[in-house]
């Protein structure tokens, strides 16, 4: 049968897929709609089966907050050029609207939700592969819950952050989104010693420990020389015990309280493409 533009237009709508794809999905289905869509999305499960192997190190990172929540994702692909495209861009946040009216915090919760009223999240991915032509993987997706929460993406879109905090009101938003801007500078471990774990600890202190005796220092000093640069470590790891970025004279907790007494940070969340 005839295959019409309009015909085409539509699955393009639907799938993204380019004019040619579309045509010749809508050929093999004898023009059924419902067809072309599954005959794309075997195609891009053959594409995925041909690139599983590829590293998958570019993509795109968002982030977006209201009010008391928030929410983060990152999706991979092969290369810049993908990365850069406009209707991958849209692709990206459309995925994010789907967690964000949904509620969820995680990516397996993410990929088993309808993308729309045909393919879920996971299948809607696999289309897509077809269409780019390159290996996608949804690798993270995050969500933040606090009285506040502020939302900050770097240009570029190749890193954002998150920060919760235990207050509210125009002041303290302004103080979240410095500090979000700090959470991607300076990407902090934990919030603060305690949540450092004791793995780490304990790994900090016997490589201090080790380094002060190669450096000649007398074994009994050995221990307090170390527990002085684990001190250090948390000076410079955690966020609030980092030196404000803006004021270095500040830490992070003390630039809180001077916005508002008892403000500091809850929870953040840091996505990075390198």
């Amino acid at each position: 049968m005839a295959i019409t533009a309009s015909q085409v237009n539509e699955l393009r709508k639907q799938t993204g897929a380019g004019m040619m794809d579309c045509k010749k999905a809508l050929v093999e289905a004898d023009g059924d709609m419902e067809k072309a869509i599954d005959f794309l999305r075997k195609k891009g499960q053959k594409v995925a089966a041909k690139r599983g192997d590829n590293e998958a190190n570019e993509g795109l990172i968002f982030a977006e907050s209201k009010g008391d929540v928030g929410y983060i994702i990152k999706l991979n692909c092969e290369t810049d050029f993908v990365a850069k495209n406009a209707d991958f861009q849209s692709f990206v946040k459309s995925i994010l609207t789907v967690g964000i009216e949904n509620g969820v915090d995680s990516v397996d919760e993410l990929k088993k939700l309808k993308y729309n009223d045909k393919l879920t999240v996971e299948e809607k991915l696999v289309e897509q592969i077809g269409v780019i032509g390159e290996k996608l993987d949804l690798s993270d997706f995050a969500k933040v819950s606090a009285t506040c929460v502020v939302a900050y993406n770097h240009p570029g879109n190749q890193l954002a952050t998150l920060i919760g905090l235990n207050k509210e009101g125009e002041e303290v938003n302004d103080a979240g989104r410095q500090v979000a801007m700090q959470v991607a500078a300076m990407n902090p471990v934990a919030l603060n010693k305690e949540g450092i774990s004791q793995d780490v600890i304990d790994n900090e202190l016997q490589v201090g420990k080790d380094q002060a005796i190669e450096e000649g220092k007398p074994a009994d000093l050995a221990d307090k020389i170390a527990q002085g640069r684990l001190n250090k470590f948390f000076k410079e790891n955690t966020l609030l015990s980092q030196a404000f970025v803006r004021d270095n004279k500040l830490s992070v907790e003390q630039f809180l309280n001077s916005v508002e007494s008892g403000l500091t940070v809850t929870d953040f969340k840091r996505f990075s493409l390198s």
